[in-house]
């Protein structure tokens, strides 16, 4: 499996989620039926672009994602 995993291309995947959510409509739902689901399509946006924005590497069989999660312009 590690042999063949393309990270770049695993990472790619995860950004095209996080703009799929972005772009995805609601269904005709009100109340609290919609706000749970606007709440839930932010979570899944949130999660994919996170891991869509990471630099990942292999080593020794062990995946190893950085993500940087300072604040744009923070030297940190």
């Amino acid at each position: 499996m590690a042999e063949s995993l393309d990270i770049d291309a695993m990472l790619a995947r995860f950004r095209d989620r996080a703009s799929a959510v972005r772009k995805r409509n609601l269904p005709p739902v009100g109340g609290e039926e919609r706000t749970r689901l606007v709440e839930q399509a932010q979570t899944d946006f949130q999660d994919f672009a996170i891991i869509g924005d990471a630099s990942g590497v292999l080593e020794d069989g062990i995946l190893t994602l950085r993500i940087d999660l300072r604040p744009p312009g923070s030297d940190g």
